[in-house]
Formats: structure tokens, sequence, C-alpha cells
């Protein structure tokens, strides 16, 4: 397994979507794993409502609505969606890893 840290890589991610959503990042010392992973998560998952939304709005009609505004909206949800299967993935393979290892 590589030499970074999950919990600096799931940190990270909170902060970059906070920062594109415009929020302030707060700081805690006691951000345990689990905080992390769903607050990653639950970015994620704002991330694609609110492309989705942005999405129905343009097809419906909406006039404040630019299709560049919903194509960002898009691939930020993508993009994110996409870093945190990849984290998924390197989670379950440190898995298997750590079950494989002889006691």
């Amino acid at each position: 397994m590589s030499d970074m840290n999950i919990n600096q890589v799931l940190a990270q991610m909170r902060a970059m979507s906070l920062q594109a959503s415009g929020q302030v990042q707060e700081k805690s010392g006691n951000t345990g794993f689990a905080d992390l992973l769903q607050q990653s998560i639950s970015s994620v998952n704002d991330f694609q409502q609110s492309a989705g939304k942005m999405t129905e709005a343009f097809e419906t009609g909406a006039s404040n609505i630019r299709l560049a505004d919903v194509m960002v909206a898009t691939q930020k949800a993508n993009v994110s969606f996409q870093a945190t299967l990849q984290i998924r993935n390197k989670l379950v393979e440190a898995y298997k890893d750590v079950m494989n290892m002889p006691m």
C-alpha cells in the first residue's frame, strides 16, 4: 500500500469540497476516520444532488441556468465520485492485504 495516509487524503477531499461549495472549513483535532469518511461521502452526495437539480432545471428551460454551469457541476460530481471510488478501492485492497498476512 502507498505511504500516503488515508486520513490526510480524506481531509484534503473534504477541504476541497468545502472550498468548491464556498463554505469555510472548521478545524477540529478529534475528527476520526469514520467521521471523515462520512463527511466525504456526504460531500460527494451533495455534488451529485446539486448537479442533478441543475441538469433538471436546464432541461425544463430555466432561464437562469447556463449549459456551462450544468457541465461544470456535472464534472465536479463525477470527479468527486471517481476520487471516492478510488479511495474505496485502496481501502479494500489494504484490508485484503492485512487479512492475508500470516499470524
